[in-house]
């Protein structure tokens, strides 16, 4: 499908923006998001729809975080750091409830989800990722990388095959980005963090 195909498109060039440091992330996750309403819609995947209403959502609230946010590195890009375990413990807590709360609502409406774990699963995954991603976290990437290993399954098995090959991609960008925010938070613990501009 074409609407599969572009926003899935325009969703790694969000990723690629997400690795960059760059506030260009959030308006594009945004018309990704956007876009892949139609796709999901027209395959019958209320989860799918469900999680990129969620992504249009967190995209607007991580869009207004990073451009009100005063925490830059040396080049004026968000400053990036690795979560204290509070804030581990809470997107680890809060996303296995959410699946489990998810899934349950799919299970009792079977016209949400024709396979609601595996929607659940994902529609919250994606929605601790994109809060992680917004606070700046490392652990942004570890959160995409376990959305992945259902996704590429799950898209295949849904005959969104662009979907499924685009995550695939994602998984590669998803590994080579958490080197990238892994070195530079380590990087960053030893350098001032500046007061500036959006980038």
């Amino acid at each position: 499908m074409w609407s599969d195909m572009i926003g899935n498109t325009v969703g790694l060039i969000a990723l690629a923006l997400g690795w960059r440091r760059s506030i260009w992330t959030w308006p594009a996750q945004l018309l990704s998001g956007v876009i892949l309403v139609a796709a999901y819609a027209s395959a019958q995947l209320s989860g799918g729809v469900g999680k990129q209403l969620l992504v249009i959502g967190v995209a607007l609230w991580g869009w207004r975080l990073w451009t009100r946010g005063t925490q830059r590195a040396q080049d004026g890009s968000i400053a990036i750091r690795f979560a204290t375990w509070k804030e581990r413990g809470v997107l680890l807590a809060g996303t296995a409830v959410g699946t489990l709360a998810v899934g349950a609502l799919f299970t009792a409406v079977p016209s949400l989800s024709w396979n609601p774990w595996p929607d659940a699963y994902i529609f919250v995954g994606t929605l601790a990722a994109m809060v992680a991603q917004a606070r700046g976290l490392v652990e942004f990437w570890f959160a995409w990388l376990l959305v992945d290993v259902v996704g590429v399954p799950l898209a295949f098995s849904s005959g969104l095959a662009f979907s499924g090959l685009v995550y695939v991609v994602y998984l590669a960008l998803v590994l080579w980005g958490m080197r990238d925010w892994w070195l530079r938070s380590r990087a960053a613990a030893s350098r001032p963090v500046m007061e500036g501009a959006p980038a």
